[in-house]
């Protein structure tokens, strides 16, 4: 990789993304506990498939609870109470297709697109969910099961670095034509169960046809949650040497666009019929924390 392609805000590294959990933890609300004296954060009892406690059967009690074994021992019906499944699984679904490897501020849009899934992930973690990876590009996608906890986040940021490198590497060697986005979500729906969220973090850049229907398909069972990642200010002011994709070399000479770079305006926008969170790529890290801590919550319940 060249000296160009190995700079900050064009190359993916590992210890900003992990770095990004020291934020994630600052900005996380209290525990919530149990209405108790104490205080003491409890496990919810409901119907879930984790047996939480056994005690005797009284009248009005589900007989498709009962204990087999207790029952047999004790000579008394007792039934089964289970722990109320609170499981938070999300897809986590970067676009580093050539449209995204560009950027003329902070950082490339593909290293924005990382960093919010970065932190949108670790949110997810430390609210005891697990998250899951499905990379889009040039060659076939980098795919993490879902997993919880530390390690499974470490192995996540592990396949982003490894899928952004090889997204630069085919750029380098002129492999610069983007498969439409539709086709490329395919396989999004067959990697998470039902309830799970999918958050895809693209500039949905040639997004194809049947994007909308490939959304709504998988808003039948899933939750597709879109970031869209821009390079919001427009282009500086400056004169600029351009490749076409026939070759041809061009100077474009642009008087650049007056914008504030704190404004918040036009935060959601709509894709095919989809609310999509704006990001600019251009932002530092901690206004970017804060749009996504705004728009997803660290804990959702289905």
């Amino acid at each position: 990789m060249t000296d160009a392609l190995s700079a900050p805000g064009v190359a993916l590294r590992p210890d900003p993304l992990i770095a990004l959990r020291r934020m994630v933890l600052a900005a996380k609300p209290p525990q919530v506990t149990a209405a108790l004296p104490g205080g003491f954060a409890t496990k919810r009892k409901g119907h879930g498939l984790e047996v939480a406690d056994l005690r005797e059967y009284v009248a009005g009690d589900d007989i498709r609870h009962l204990d087999r074994g207790t029952t047999a021992r004790t000579g008394r019906l007792h039934i089964r109470q289970f722990q109320e499944e609170r499981d938070r699984v999300t897809l986590l679904v970067p676009d580093f297709r050539p449209a995204m490897l560009w950027g003329v501020r902070r950082a490339f849009r593909s290293v924005a697109a990382a960093e919010a899934l970065a932190l949108i992930g670790w949110n997810v973690i430390e609210s005891g969910g697990r998250v899951g990876l499905m990379t889009l590009g040039q060659g076939p996608p980098v795919i993490v099961p879902p997993a919880g906890r530390v390690r499974g986040m470490l192995k996540l940021i592990g396949g982003l670095v490894r899928a952004h490198e090889a997204a630069l590497a085919g750029m380098a060697a002129g492999q610069g034509q983007d498969q439409h986005l539709d086709l490329a979500l395919s396989r999004a729906d067959r990697l998470v169960p039902a309830g799970s969220e999918i958050v895809i973090a693209s500039g949905f850049d040639a997004p194809g046809a049947a994007l909308a229907d490939r959304l709504n398909a998988l808003g039948r069972r899933r939750l597709p949650r879109l970031v869209m990642v821009t390079d919001g200010q427009g282009l500086p002011r400056g004169v600029y040497p351009i490749v076409t994709r026939d070759g041809q070399r061009l100077r474009v000479t642009l008087g650049g666009r007056a914008g504030n770079r704190g404004s918040v305006a036009a935060l959601v926008q709509n894709v095919v019929g989809h609310p999509a969170l704006v990001l600019d790529a251009g932002a530092d890290i901690e206004m970017t924390a804060r749009s996504i801590a705004a728009a997803f919550p660290a804990e959702r319940v289905a």
